[in-house]
């Protein structure tokens, strides 16, 4: 699943300034079967939110989540043995960051239109010319409205949750497109100078 996975375990450690990782995962590094705790319904309700845990939210990290945790890990290349270690969680706060633009950026957009802004990220992460973590790539200046116009605070709903992990997973409707824009609202001239690949819902998507 692109370039990205290959650099996970080391962008850990980068990432750990502003990586949201439960206390247990600090001490011990991993959360797993047997575990319960307010750490544990973060992770339910993380995973729930995705489309992976189906069940209550109990704070206790038994069989159902286990099996949860193994499919996430499954479904982003991760080794899946259900135990959620910093890896996981690593890829967990990404997908949060990505979420956040999308529902920002997005969430009166088509299903197609979410995944569209989350594959644009993607992008840039394997574009030399972008930074190369999700952080960054987000984080870099005036690279995304939500982020400078406070709308990526906002809690994401599943369905900004569910065009990531499609995006994570290979789909990209933009065909490798790095900017995307409304040209209806757009005020930077600079952006109608790029080739325009495609248009969803209300964004032109360019290279």
């Amino acid at each position: 699943m692109r370039n990205y996975l290959l650099s996970k375990c080391l962008l850990f450690f980068i990432a750990a300034s502003f990586l949201f990782v439960p206390e247990n995962v600090q001490a011990h590094g991993l959360l797993t079967n047997g575990n319960q705790g307010y750490e544990v319904s973060a992770l339910q309700e993380k995973l729930k939110k995705m489309g992976f845990f189906y069940g209550p939210v109990t704070g206790y990290y038994g069989a159902i989540t286990e099996r949860a945790v193994a499919d996430f890990q499954y479904k982003t290349n991760l080794s899946s043995d259900g135990v959620a270690g910093p890896a996981t969680f690593l890829m967990l706060n990404d997908i949060e960051q990505m979420a956040r633009v999308v529902h920002g950026e997005a969430r009166g957009e088509s299903h197609i239109g979410k995944v569209a802004v989350a594959a644009v990220i993607l992008n840039r992460l394997d574009d030399p010319a972008f930074p190369n973590n999700i952080g960054n790539v987000i984080h870099q200046t005036n690279a995304f409205t939500a982020v400078h116009d406070g709308q990526y605070d906002l809690q994401p709903n599943s369905y900004a949750y569910r065009a990531v992990m499609d995006a994570m997973q290979g789909w990209d409707p933009t065909y490798g497109s790095v900017y995307y824009y409304n040209p209806e609202l757009a005020t930077n001239t600079w952006i109608f100078s790029r080739p325009s690949v495609t248009k969803i819902g209300n964004h032109l998507f360019a290279q």
